[in-house]
């Protein structure tokens, strides 16, 4: 959203940052798009030693470009939108922080003591790849979706929690004495999770006929269940890509439920 009376350069750097449907626009996003492949593939390529010993300095300096540039691209956004904090905190804000902040971090964490830690930081900027989400049109009904059903799926997530740690408990108590790998319940609990989610890496497995039938129960009641938060969120992303939900007239937010009479945000009447 522009801010109220905006300048004339505002109006246009708004225009070609925010707005991909104009030329302008679709040139800038085509060129960050350039520079986030590029600077991810720095890093994969950074990660490969005898690269990274012949090209080390040339991927430093290309690394510097990209972060300059998507410093200037962020302290633009900044400069163009109504409420600069509050697109900062933003899920797209905060792709934009961590996308920058490994490369400067580098900069303080000095001594030959935390060269790993300076490599770990680095090795960060692979997040750069959330920014290509924005120059995605379909990444908005997806955000939209998923804030939308994340109330139903926390529940979900929660009952889950409690079915795994009675699941791994149960195991301990049948499987604990036969010296089949659940000497604890942390352990057991962890068997537990990669079973339900029907992972199962068979480095722990019951050995005991109870102990089998149990796992068999919570093999099924995982086939039953990883289908829930995956039926919850699809049938919201019809919903929204329907165009179901209502926008604000007052603060311009939009994926509003279709039952609200008042917006979440501002409290103004839709």
């Amino acid at each position: 959203m522009l801010p109220p009376g905006p300048a004339a350069w505002q109006h246009k750097w708004y225009e070609v940052i925010f707005e991909a449907e104009t030329p302008a626009g679709k040139w800038f996003d085509v060129g960050l798009l350039v520079a986030i492949v590029l600077s991810i593939l720095v890093v994969m390529l950074e990660s490969v030693s005898s690269l990274n010993e012949r090209f080390g300095p040339t991927f430093d300096a290309i690394e510097w470009v990209i972060t300059l540039l998507f410093t200037l691209e962020f302290a633009a956004r900044l400069a163009c939108v109504a409420r600069p904090p509050k697109y900062a905190f933003s899920f797209f804000g905060l792709v934009d922080l961590v996308s920058l902040l490994p490369s400067y971090l580098s900069l303080i964490v000095v001594g030959a003591d935390s060269l790993l830690v300076i490599r770990t930081l680095r090795l960060l900027r692979v997040f750069r790849v959330l920014k290509l989400a924005r120059h995605v049109s379909e990444s908005r009904t997806l955000l939209l979706a998923l804030r939308h059903t994340w109330p139903k799926i926390t529940v979900f997530l929660l009952v889950i929690f409690c079915a795994i740690l009675i699941s791994g408990t149960v195991m301990y108590l049948i499987e604990g004495k036969q010296d089949s790998g659940f000497d604890n319940i942390p352990i057991s609990v962890y068997w537990a999770i990669v079973t339900m989610t029907t992972v199962g890496y068979g480095d722990i497995a019951p050995k005991t006929d109870a102990g089998r039938f149990v796992a068999a129960l919570i093999m099924l009641f995982g086939y039953a269940v990883i289908i829930v938060p995956t039926g919850i969120f699809s049938a919201e992303v019809v919903t929204s890509s329907q165009g179901k939900r209502k926008g604000c007239p007052s603060c311009g937010v939009d994926g509003l439920s279709p039952q609200a009479n008042f917006c979440e945000h501002c409290g103004g009447r839709v």
